[in-house]
Parts: structure tokens; sequence; C-alpha cells
């Protein structure tokens, strides 16, 4: 994975002007905005689909609405990579609903194999929707095989993924260090599927498979600085180095401590991956 492809997580909208990095930036941050920011450099849009799930347990936003904001983004913003479509995820907390730490969710009460056509009958309406528009393809489950289910029906709806510029790669980010993620990867890579990017990637999956993947997005640098910030009076700890303005107490939406942590994340990949391409690690 190359620099350029991997996209800092922000909730932060304004950053597209400045930041000057690949920025990965969601719909429900976005339609929030009467003037949008131009794009300093490439970006992609997430859809917004685990904000829509955890809370509603449904998509409330319809692929017409969804595909009008994103053509206004192409268009206004400029620099957009590509889109996400409104996909649905597969954990189990999910579909059951329940409580994780501090979030709360509704519950889809569906079945997997429902979230995956789901996920197909919506990336096929969009493409017909809006032809256009650089819209990405995904991959759902949570075992192996529902992936490569999601994979065959997309398919036989028409789509050869084994040729599309990415495929995005879902419901993953609770397990992506285990040995059960780089399964799923490898059983992707198997049927053809070579250019994959992980969807709210953990730094620890990406040292173990990041030279196995095109691309991925991570907002982990905001959520470091806010539970480090729990640990000391006051929930104050700056460790950009720098002054917030604002009285800003952390650095869980400040671009400096983001611009730091994505070169010490990109400094681990770039070692993981010469040792991986050595044989050292698999």
């Amino acid at each position: 994975m190359k620099p350029e492809d991997f996209l800092m997580g922000t909730h932060q909208t304004g950053w597209l002007e400045h930041a000057g990095v690949p920025l990965f930036v969601s719909d429900t941050r976005l339609r929030e905005r009467k003037r949008l920011p131009r794009a300093a450099a490439r970006w992609a849009n997430d859809s917004g689909g685990f904000t829509e799930l955890q809370k509603y347990g449904r998509w409330t936003v319809t692929a017409r609405e969804y595909a009008s904001r994103v053509r206004r983004y192409r268009d206004e913003i400029g620099n957009l990579a590509w889109a996400a479509p409104q996909d649905w995820m597969c954990e189990p907390i999910v579909i059951k609903g329940g409580r994780v730490g501090r979030q709360v969710f509704a519950g889809t009460k569906l079945s997997v194999l429902e979230h995956l056509r789901r996920t197909r009958d919506n990336a096929v309406e969009l493409s017909m929707i809006a032809p256009d528009l650089p819209w990405a393809w995904a991959v759902q489950g949570y075992e192996p095989d529902d992936y490569l289910r999601c994979a065959d029906m997309i398919e036989e709806a028409g789509i050869d993924l084994t040729s599309q510029p990415l495929v995005l790669v879902g419901s993953m980010c609770r397990r992506q260090g285990t040995a059960e993620a780089h399964r799923i990867i490898l059983a992707l890579r198997a049927r053809g599927l070579r250019r994959l990017h992980i969807l709210g990637a953990k730094i620890l999956g990406l040292r173990r498979y990041g030279h196995l993947v095109t691309s991925s997005d991570s907002l982990a640098w905001s959520a470091d600085a806010f539970y480090a910030a729990q640990k000391h009076p006051d929930n104050r700890l700056i460790l950009c180095g720098g002054s917030h303005p604002k009285g800003g107490k952390n650095c869980a939406n400040c671009l400096t401590y983001a611009l730091q942590w994505r070169e010490r994340v990109l400094a681990t990949l770039n070692t993981t991956a010469m040792t991986s391409n050595l044989g050292v690690a698999a």
C-alpha cells in the first residue's frame, strides 16, 4: 500500500481545503454544510453506513438522495477519488443490537444473507441512478464464506469485481488484527479480487496484511487522542507539541496531531511491508 492510498479519516470537513493529504470524509458531516470546501488533495466519501445502522437499524437516506449529494461533492469539492455505497455491515452487534461501550446499536434484526442482498442491490441502484459518479463496489460479510457469497451475488448481477479499480471490504474493524481477518483478505485475493480497500482499518491489522491490500482508511488518531486524555486530570492532554485554539483540551480534533500520527503509521507500515516482501512476515 502506497502512502497516497492511506486515507486519513476525519469529521472536520474543513480539512479538505488545507490538510494536503488524502482524506476519508463522511456524508453525514458534509451534508450539513451549505458551502462546501474545495479539496486540496484526493479524498473519498464515506456513506455514513455505520452511523445509520447503529442509530436506526436501517438506512434513512434513499439511494437517489445520496447520489444527488455525491454529485454535488464531486462538482463543488472536486478531487473525489471514489464514493462508498450504502452498504450493510454484518457484525452481530449491528444485526442483533445492544451496547458496546458508550455506543448503543438499534439492531437491524435481519439475517447476514439479507444484509448481503441489500448491499448488492444498493450498489446496483446507485450505478443505475448515477453511472457518471465514481462508485466503489463493496463486499460485506462476517464469516469468510459470507464475503465470497457477497462477491458471487454481485457478479450474478453482471458486475465483474475482478476488473474494478477498487473493491471495499467492510465489517472488519472489530477484528482486523486477527487471523480470521487475514483469511478473509486471502480468500478474496484468491478469488481474483486484488485491489482491496479495508474500511475503518486498524493499524494492528494493517501491520499484519497491509502489503496485501491496495488502500485503507482510519480515524483511529482521534480516538487515540481522546482516550489518552481520559487518563489525565480534566481530560487535558496535548499530544501535538503545540497549543490549541478555542481552548481545546486534547488532540481529538487536531490536524497537527493527525498528520503526526499519519506519518508514524506510514513509517511503521513501510517497515512491515519491507519485511513482508522479504518473506520475514506473512
